[in-house]
Order: structure tokens, then C-alpha cells, then sequence
């Protein structure tokens, strides 16, 4: 069986590096090991109408961006394909036959789907396209039989009912010779990176809360942010014992500061438990901490943004490779949706034996 993976991310605005640690470079490692036949990387514009319907200018312009910050990160249009769920018609038919095999109570179920209801104020009034979002996803994983889905743990639950919708179809569509494939979650390794906290410690990164930093943040814009991130409230004096729990600079160092780091920046120190160990006995300030991570984090984001700059000049390209990408996936997404529709015999018009069966009925009329 082939190796396959299906990812992406909702165009509500650039992405940050909590994306970058959390799946983006995860992505580009996976896109670069050779250990994967096809990837797809999807830009869920579909899926981010559900929330933002009356705001669709907001979607299409940040297209642009999220494709500009894939490229950027190391997405290769020659190894991965970068599509748009909205020029996948394909997508919302094989989501409409998958809707007959999920009842309302198993929506109302997801943990996930509960979280996002409450997150957007949606419990008096959910519009039905967010509330089905999980078939949606579901349609996104299937249509390219993807095996490999790289996801955080909060998205496990849509996981667990994709398999459920693809275990269903294939017993009741096609039990000798299943069409759809079963798919598992790849979640990230290291702890730091399964949930990065915003520079203000709230445990997300929200635009409107203003605490995140972009890949596309300049070094300045980089530096301010981190200078004024929170740490712990407690460690006043520099000889005060500091505490890493709850402390945002030590978790973006537990996700981003490898040893050579302490080799180039940071000398004082062989590695992070050394200068952890300094920091929670005292005599540590937060203001080298600081200064050490702005470094590691500068080092990590200058060759995003010096390709950034680069593909900015040639906006027409990276819309045309949306537009290659796209075509590719729906030439696939043509293929499975013929195989589903094949497998709940609404093939009519295929269906040479149908249609000889018949003539053969009527014949004696």
C-alpha cells in the first residue's frame, strides 16, 4: 500500500510559529525523507467559511498568505501538492454520500466539535456547515486515500470519525475489496511542540489577543515580542529561584534550543538542563533567557523570511502553483469519488452490465 499524507490548515491569517513547531516543520522533514509516496497539503478555505460566512474577503486574502508561508518554511511544489479544498467539487459530493453514514448524536459527541461550538459562541445558533465539519474532514482524508495524518492531539477526535465513517462505507458499500483507506494520526513527538503557548503565556496563540509571532514577523517585530514575553511573575531579583512551569520562554526553548545553540549563543551553559537547573536555583536573569531565545528563534525564522521575500516578487507563481496543485488533486479526487460511486452502484451510466440487465428485462414487452 502507498504511503500517503493529507494536511493543511484554515486561511484565517498568516501562520505563526506555534503552526511552524506544531506542523509546518514537521511537514517539511516528512516531505524531505523519502519515506512517503504523495503528500498533500490543503489550504481549508471551504472548511474556514463555515465560521467566517459573512466575511469571505478575509478567507480569499489569506490564501495568499498561508501559500506564501508554506513555500516559505521549505514546502516544495515538486514534492508536496498545494491545493484549495474549494476547487475540489469532488470534496463536497463525496461529503454529502458520507453524511448518510454519521447520525446527529455522533456529531454532538465529538470533542472537538463541542470545543470549537463553544470557543465561537455557536451553542444557541450552529450553522450546519461547521457543525458537519468532521464528514468534511473526513471527504479531505479519503479522497487521496491518505494513510498518514499529521495532527495535534486536540484533533484525534476527527480522526477517530473519519475511520469510523471509512469502516462503515467499506462494510456496507464494498466489504470484499474496500475502497476507502484507514487512516492514523502522526501527532509531534516532542511535548513542547504539541501545543506552543502565546508570547503573553494564554494557552493559545490568537490574533486578536495579539500574542503571537509570525513567520513572516520581522527581526524587530521578532525581538519586541520576545523581550516582553512572560515568564514568572515570581523571579523578581535576579538571585531569586525562578520557576520553569508556566513559564513561556522555557517552553518555546524546550521546543526550539538544541546544544550547538548553547555552542554559538550561550557558552555559560552544555545545554538547556544546565541552564534550566541555574535559572530555578537563582542567579539567572530572565533578560539573558530572553536574549538567548531571540537569538535561537532569529537563527530559525532568517531563511523563511529571505525566501518570503524572494516568492513575493512573483505573486502570479505561487498562485499558479495553487492552481497545478489543485488540478492534480482533483484529477485523484475524480478517481476515488468513481470508486465510491461505483461501490453504492450510482454508476448509472458506467454501469455497462446495468444497463444490459435491463434491456434484457424489457425486452419481452
Amino acid at each position: 500500500m502507498s504511503n500517503i499524507i493529507l494536511t493543511g490548515d484554515r486561511p484565517t491569517g498568516r501562520l505563526h510559529i506555534g503552526h511552524y513547531v506544531g506542523s509546518l516543520r514537521r511537514r517539511v522533514e516528512l516531505q524531505n525523507s523519502g519515506e512517503y509516496d504523495k503528500i498533500y497539503i490543503m489550504i481549508a478555505d471551504a472548511q474556514a467559511l463555515t465560521d467566517n460566512v459573512d466575511n469571505p474577503e478575509k478567507v480569499r486574502q489569506n490564501i495568499i498568505e498561508v501559500a506564501l508561508d508554506y513555500v516559505s518554511a521549505g514546502l516544495d511544489p515538486a514534492k508536496s501538492t498545494l491545493f484549495i479544498q474549494s476547487q475540489i467539487s469532488e470534496l463536497t459530493e463525496l461529503t454529502f454520500y458520507y453524511m448518510n453514514l454519521v447520525t446527529v448524536s455522533r456529531l454532538q459527541r465529538n470533542p472537538t466539535v463541542k470545543n470549537e461550538i463553544q470557543l465561537r459562541n455557536f451553542e444557541a445558533s450552529i450553522p450546519v456547515g461547521f457543525f458537519t465539519y468532521p464528514i468534511s474532514q473526513a471527504a479531505d482524508i479519503t479522497f487521496c486515500k491518505a494513510n498518514v495524518v499529521p495532527v495535534g492531539e486536540d484533533q484525534l477526535p476527527m480522526i477517530e470519525q473519519t475511520k469510523e465513517i471509512v469502516h462503515k462505507f467499506n462494510s456496507i458499500y464494498a466489504p470484499e475489496n474496500p475502497v476507502l483507506v484507514d487512516p492514523k494520526a502522526l501527532i509531534p513527538e516532542a511535548e513542547a511542540c504539541k501545543r506552543l503557548p502565546g508570547t503573553d503565556g494564554k494557552a493559545k496563540m490568537s490574533k486578536s489577543l495579539g500574542n503571537c509571532i509570525y513567520l513572516a514577523d520581522s527581526a524587530d517585530e521578532v525581538r519586541t515580542k520576545i523581550m516582553s514575553m512572560y515568564t514568572d511573575p515570581l523571579h523578581l531579583q535576579v538571585s531569586d529561584p525562578g520557576h520553569l512551569e508556566g513559564n513561556t520562554v522555557f517552553t518555546y526553548l524546550d521546543a526550539f534550543a538544541r546544544d550547538e545553540h548553547f555552542e554559538r549563543y550561550c557558552s555559560d551553559y552544555a545545554n538547556l538542563d544546565e541552564m534550566k537547573a541555574h535559572y530555578t536555583k537563582g542567579g539567572l536573569g530572565d533578560v539573558k533567557v530572553k536574549k538567548f531565545l531571540n537569538n535561537i528563534i532569529q537563527e530559525e525564522l532568517e531563511p523563511i523570511r529571505e525566501r518570503r521575500a524572494a516568492y513575493e516578487k512573483d505573486i502570479p507563481e505561487i498562485y499558479n502553483i495553487l492552481k497545478r496543485g489543485s488540478d492534480a488533486a482533483r484529477e485523484v479526487a475524480a478517481q476515488t469519488l468513481s470508486e465510491v460511486k461505483q461501490a453504492m452502484k450510482i454508476d448509472y451510466f458506467e454501469d455497462i452490465e446495468l444497463i444490459r440487465a435491463q434491456s434484457e428485462r424489457y425486452k419481452g414487452f
